[in-house]
């Protein structure tokens, strides 16, 4: 089965539509799959429903299909870089779907696994809540009963991620930060996307050290990336 091609042009031929629902790792700015998102751009494909820790900012990540009007809805929990954002949110142009972070991870990991719902605390009496099953469980103190809100897994039409390095089979080691959201939005897409720093022989890895099994990942890419700082600090002198 090949897995590896050319260009992320090439790796998205056949597997983009209008109003598609797509799951992107990525933590800020780090781990963020900018090659797949330039295609997707260039794509022109629309009304595109994305999960995604954050929306990037104006001119780099989700940001850039944000300024052509190509997504419909964000799922995330984290949007205070984006100025385009704000603006078409506040204007009634984009729709929003606000997740708990850990919540927001654990919806895709559960997707991933073939779990539908779980049980979570972390929103509950707040408008997190609302509208969404209430149970209690006896997992207070001495048995007592505790409210628990139901979250869905979730399930992409496509994952797109970025991986340090990876095998040729696609098994992946994703550096610091980007281990956040990456492996969760790999596994929870019914096809993936993954563009890596560098591409190695199988075996070169450590089994020990491997992130995201290479079964996950269906479509692998190479590539130059830009490294970001979203957050400037300075030591004064």
């Amino acid at each position: 089965m090949k897995k590896i091609y050319g260009s992320a042009a090439e790796a998205l031929d056949g597997l983009l539509f209008d109003g598609m629902f797509i799951a992107s790792g990525g933590f800020g700015l780090c781990g963020i799959p900018e090659l797949l998102l330039d295609a997707i751009k260039e794509a022109g494909t629309k009304d595109l429903t994305f999960a995604s820790n954050n929306a990037g900012v104006d001119d780099f990540g989700i940001g850039i299909l944000l300024q052509t009007r190509q997504v419909k809805k964000m799922i995330s929990s984290y949007v205070g870089e984006n100025a385009e954002f704000m603006r078409q949110y506040l204007s009634g142009e984009l729709e929003l779907e606000f997740n708990p972070q850990g919540t927001l991870a654990e919806r895709m990991r559960a997707g991933g696994h073939g779990i539908p719902g779980f049980y979570t605390k972390t929103g509950v009496g707040t408008v997190i809540a609302e509208g969404k099953e209430h149970k209690t469980f006896p997992t207070g103190p001495d048995g007592a009963d505790e409210t628990y809100i139901m979250e869905n897994g979730m399930f992409a039409d496509l994952s797109i991620v970025k991986a340090w390095k990876a095998d040729e089979t696609g098994n992946a080691i994703f550096r610091k930060t980007a281990r956040n959201f990456n492996p969760p939005a790999a596994m929870c897409g019914k096809v993936c996307v993954m563009e890596v720093e560098e591409i190695v022989p199988v075996g070169s890895l450590d089994p020990d050290a491997i992130h995201l099994p290479g079964i996950y990942v269906h479509r692998l890419i190479q590539g130059e990336h830009e490294k970001r700082i979203e957050q400037r600090t300075i030591k004064a002198a």
